[in-house]
């Protein structure tokens, strides 16, 4: 493994940290230096246990900020999405993957800037049941597939208009049930091995050491304008994908 390989692995373990606690934006720039680096199905697999360690950390420093009602809604739905997933990821070769990941990338980035031009101070498109249902499918299909259901998670909360302390709280606890029950897809799948579970126990006190910074800068930056640069950044590291 070459020094810049090790590096990118390290900024991908630290975005992973800082994007669970502070915008989780920047953890699609993770997904895809790993699937840059990787076989694009065991990247899946190294990342979500980093992911898991982030929320962990997120989970503990947001506990008190969830909004029960808000998951209730997402969790029926998310299951059947996390099926679905688990079928399309067994049934398609690297290539292709790696390509789907950078679309799926590309697609949530661009709904996000979407809402964003039609609802700039994060609210006022209030969901119903149907788009909760279609929130939950899409989410537990996309974090399957490519580990990238923060985006759609992002649309839902937004629509909803919670700020950013129930946003970080609900998306802490969602994402950490979430990835859990991805565990035993993941093996059935045989994504797991030696080497995967050994790069993800040497990246983990990175995704913490990003998670500590997060928690410090969600206190003191704006979420919007932040979210910007990371949309921008995230469709660039997509694109690496899809053209790659």
């Amino acid at each position: 493994m070459t020094v810049t390989t090790m590096a990118l692995f390290g900024l991908a373990a630290l975005l992973v940290g800082f994007s669970k606690t502070a915008i989780g934006g920047l953890s699609s720039i993770s997904i895809a230096i790993f699937a840059s680096l990787m076989p694009a199905r065991e990247s899946t697999a190294a990342i979500l246990l980093m992911l898991i360690v982030g929320d962990v950390m997120a989970v503990w420093n947001y506990r008190h900020d969830c909004d029960w009602s808000l998951l209730r809604r997402l969790i029926p739905s998310v299951l059947p999405g996390l099926a679905l997933g688990a079928l399309f990821l067994g049934a398609i070769d690297d290539n292709v993957l790696r390509r789907v990941i950078g679309a799926l990338l590309i697609v949530m980035a661009l709904l996000q800037l979407l809402l964003r031009w039609r609802s700039p101070t994060r609210g006022g498109l209030a969901y119903g049941r149907t788009a909760a249902i279609g929130a939950g499918l899409a989410a537990g299909f996309t974090t399957m597939v490519a580990n990238a259901a923060g985006p759609v998670m992002t649309l839902y909360l937004v629509a909803q208009g919670v700020d950013k302390r129930r946003f970080l709280g609900t998306g802490a606890l969602f994402f950490f049930g979430v990835n859990l029950c991805k565990l035993p897809f993941s093996a059935g799948l045989g994504l797991f091995h030696a080497a995967t579970l050994t790069r993800a126990l040497a990246l983990a006190p990175l995704v913490l050491v990003g998670g500590w910074a997060g928690v410090r800068v969600a206190r003191k930056i704006s979420q919007v304008r932040f979210d910007q640069a990371v949309l921008g950044a995230s469709v660039l590291a997509a694109l690496a994908l899809v053209l790659r």
